[in-house]
């Protein structure tokens, strides 16, 4: 293997994966889910959906990287060439998602700026509809938002920077110095949290349990498409990380480290969350259900809220948070790009640098597109037909092709071979039966909410994505025909 495409050790690539998990989602989405699904009886699904589909498919990917050591556009072509086609439409999907997270983390750096003299003022949410994320008024479509588009812009030269250079002593060697870091600093805002007044009503709020909720199939498909979201599942990206891995790697280990490091972060900072909203609750005397919300909602607009009645404390937690958010963004972003990158690298025989400057300049200029006054309208829409249209469905997919087409046999004795873990049928049985049922059935729940109340302009971005989407692929994998 070309040394530039592998870990130096299993080390990177725990770092790397916890990295390309650990990420938004965990921060400012996980809590809002715990809580609006039950409270302390979501952990029933939750653990389950980590136990029946988390834990199991990540084998499957981790078996299929190692076992192939190729680009996944390459892996699908050798098992039908007519595969390669799903794999373009994969990691163009992936790479959308860096196209605009690199835009969330613009807003994020912009707000690491400004919590350090509190910029945003009395009224957060005013802050940022007019400087950072615009609003849903197509009026202000033309007009950039200059702050965010220099942060966006200043990120993706930093991305480009550390996805550049060979795979360790890139993705790599940061990894090993963001990850660490960012759990440390979470590790003293949620110890703090839970020591600020009013922190047990939130944590109240949070955990009381709502046992009715488990007879909703609702509940157990948020669990389920949390864990998706949550471990990057079927992004192609554990496929390529794994296929850097030098050999007697332990890779149903690397799994259960990943995934307990993962889940471990999110439930923490769900208590550090709620912690912290309790203080406001009791120190405002606002109800838990005004303040309780998920996304830039909670991160840009409830949070500097909190911070300006912290005092003193409030002026260095308030950049610890930001900070946090951007390293856990930043290892996330490389985990989405290097799908893309990989493939492109390999497809087109170039070296690791170049590619990632093309890539790099190519996304680069869609995610400033996104930096008008409609910014965080088309970050919204984007996300959620990149997710529940296009990434849902292909994960399924790979599911049919890798147990049913390509067969699972093959994998079991590389998975069994160094790790402590063992698999067996049951892992067969779940991977080909159960699995691709729950997908499909997530899938069809989320179109039927993504086009239930969609309107025009949304329908509009959404055909937009598909197109581009369909002509990217169509056109790389004509390439390779060609070549």
């Amino acid at each position: 293997m070309n040394k530039e495409m592998q870990w130096d050790s299993s080390i990177s690539f725990i770092f790397a994966m916890i990295g390309a998990a650990v990420g938004l989602g965990n921060i400012w989405r996980f809590s809002y889910v715990l809580y609006s699904n039950g409270g302390g009886s979501f952990f029933i699904p939750y653990l389950i959906a980590i136990a029946i589909m988390g834990i199991p498919f990540l084998f499957l990917e981790y078996a299929v990287g190692f076992s192939f050591k190729d680009s996944f556009s390459n892996i699908l072509k050798k098992i039908n060439p007519k595969y390669e086609f799903i794999a373009w439409m994969l990691v163009t999907f992936v790479f959308i998602v860096v196209i605009y997270y690199m835009v969330i983390l613009g807003w994020d750096l912009l707000y690491l700026f400004s919590s350090f003299n509190f910029a945003w003022g009395n009224d957060a949410g005013l802050f940022f509809t007019n400087v950072v994320g615009g609003s849903s008024n197509l009026n202000s479509i033309t007009t950039f938002l200059i702050p965010t588009t220099l942060c966006v812009g200043l990120l993706w030269v930093v991305l480009w920077f550390i996805a550049s250079r060979d795979v360790d002593k890139g993705i790599g060697k940061f990894s090993k110095v963001l990850i660490p870091t960012l759990f440390i600093i979470m590790g003293f805002i949620i110890i703090y949290a839970l020591t600020l007044p009013g922190a047990g009503i939130g944590i109240n709020t949070l955990l009381t349990p709502d046992w009715s909720k488990l007879l909703d199939v609702n509940i157990w498909l948020a669990a389920f498409a949390q864990i998706i979201f949550s471990l990057s599942m079927g992004q192609a990206i554990a496929i390529t990380y794994a296929s850097y891995l030098p050999k007697n790697s332990r890779l149903t280990d690397n799994v259960l480290i990943v995934v307990a490091s993962n889940s471990l972060f999110e439930i923490c900072t769900a208590f550090g969350v709620f912690s912290i909203l309790g203080y406001m609750s009791h120190t405002a005397g606002t109800p838990m259900v005004e303040l309780v919300s998920e996304g830039t909602g909670l991160i840009f607009i409830v949070f500097p809220m909190i911070f300006n009645i912290m005092g003193p404390i409030g002026r260095i937690v308030a950049p610890l948070l930001f900070l946090a958010i951007l390293f856990a963004g930043i290892t996330s972003a490389l985990g989405f790009l290097e799908p893309m990158l990989n493939s492109f690298a390999v497809k087109f025989n170039m070296s690791r640098k170049r590619a990632a400057t093309i890539l790099s300049i190519v996304g680069g200029m869609f995610s400033l597109l996104l930096t008008t006054g409609i910014s965080s309208y088309l970050v919204r829409i984007i996300d959620s037909f990149v997710n529940e249209f296009g990434i849902l469905l292909l994960i399924a997919i790979q599911c049919v092709i890798f147990a049913w087409i390509y067969g699972l046999d093959y994998f079991i004795p590389v998975l069994n071979e160094h790790g402590h873990v063992k698999i067996g049928k049951l892992w067969v049985l779940v991977i080909k039966y159960i699995l691709p049922i729950f997908l499909f059935f997530i899938w069809i729940m989320g179109i039927i909410n993504l086009f239930g109340n969609a309107k025009f302009f949304e329908l509009i971005v959404d055909v937009v994505i598909i197109v581009a989407v369909l002509v990217v692929s169509i056109v790389f994998t004509r390439v390779s025909q060609s070549n």
